[in-house]
């Protein structure tokens, strides 16, 4: 995988660049959509704040499998990891922590269960909310203008890049592999498996 991003205490705190080793965990992540071409957004009532799913990833758990564990997990749905976007490095000086997220575009395939959310997601009061890739990258700006905490900053100006990216590989798709037209949207009612190079 390519990386995508360095994300680091300069873009949230400024002041200079500092980039920490070793990794302290490995995540995966992505924007899930379905048919119409929405995204599930998981909204966190507690800090009125939107991220994407994704989570750690777990002992002898390959990338890809993870993403779709965490999906399962967080919204309930079964899917199909589609495009390998790359990878995002978060260099949280403050706290002596760097995380790499792995990206995906991933399709849903199928409703299979209900939430099997973590205590502390619980608490946050976490839900998937279905929404248009357009309506996803404004909570994500607003999510982003009203966040003050320092990691959680972090988390957000994270997913709001995979997010635009993604955006980006939808909609300017020269082979409209995702039912994306100049003219608007349309659905699409086959999954493909592509790879980025």
């Amino acid at each position: 995988m390519q990386l995508i991003r360095k994300i680091t205490d300069h873009e949230i705190l400024g002041g200079p660049i500092k980039l920490i080793e070793p990794v302290s965990r490995f995540a995966s992540r992505g924007v899930l959509i379905d048919g119409e071409l929405n995204v599930a957004m998981m909204y966190m009532s507690e800090l009125d704040l939107y991220k994407l799913p994704g989570g750690g990833i777990e002992e002898k758990e390959t990338k890809e499998r993870s993403l779709l564990r965490e999906i399962k997990e967080e919204t309930g749905y079964e899917a199909e990891a589609t495009y390998e976007m790359g990878y995002i490095e978060e260099h949280k000086a403050k706290n002596n922590f760097l995380q790499i997220s792995y990206c995906w575009i991933a399709n849903v395939r199928r409703r299979i269960c209900t939430l099997n959310l973590s205590e502390s997601e619980k608490q946050l009061g976490m839900t998937v909310i279905w929404m248009t890739l357009d309506k996803a990258l404004e909570v994500m700006n607003e999510s982003l203008i009203h966040c003050n905490e320092y990691s959680t900053k972090f988390m957000i100006l994270r997913d709001k890049t995979i997010l635009e990216i993604a955006y980006e590989i939808i909609t300017k798709s020269e082979k409209n592999i995702w039912g994306y037209s100049k003219k608007g949207r349309t659905s699409y009612n086959k999954v493909f498996t592509q790879r980025a190079d």
